[in-house]
């Protein structure tokens, strides 16, 4: 792959991460002035953010050439976000509750992933120093 495309390929997980930074402006917009908008437009607005930034990291860990393992914990966070997105966009829905559980269950499993990940010296270590 050429030197250019490569810069190609790493724009696009940031203009993914710039565009989820607008729609999270927007959000911020509607929190102050909510009359400017149409109905259930914090469901559109939230669930996009939620869902823009899963991309994002995906399209970010594909770009970096992660490893399967990296990768999988990946998919993993975007699914939980995701999962979090759907409770925004249908936050009357019956399964609402369910995508939220879900969203819930994915994202301390990455957080364990996280601990579990960590060499035990370096957890050892941690525990001795001094704040």
């Amino acid at each position: 792959m050429s030197t250019d495309s490569n810069r190609d390929c790493r724009f696009l997980p940031a203009a993914l991460g710039i565009i989820t930074l607008a729609g999270v402006a927007l959000l911020f917009v509607w929190d102050a002035w909510p009359k400017l908008f149409p109905a259930r437009s914090h469901d559109y607005l939230a669930a996009f953010s939620l869902a823009m930034i899963a991309l994002a990291f995906v399209v970010f860990r594909l770009v970096q050439r992660a490893s399967l393992v990296d990768l999988a914990k990946a998919l993993v966070l975007a699914a939980a976000f995701l999962f979090w997105a759907a409770n925004q966009f249908w936050p009357n829905s019956p399964r609402a509750t369910l995508f939220n559980d879900i969203a819930i269950g994915l994202f301390v499993l990455d957080v364990f992933f996280v601990i579990a990940a960590r060499p035990a010296d370096k957890q050892i270590e941690q525990v001795r120093e001094p704040l």
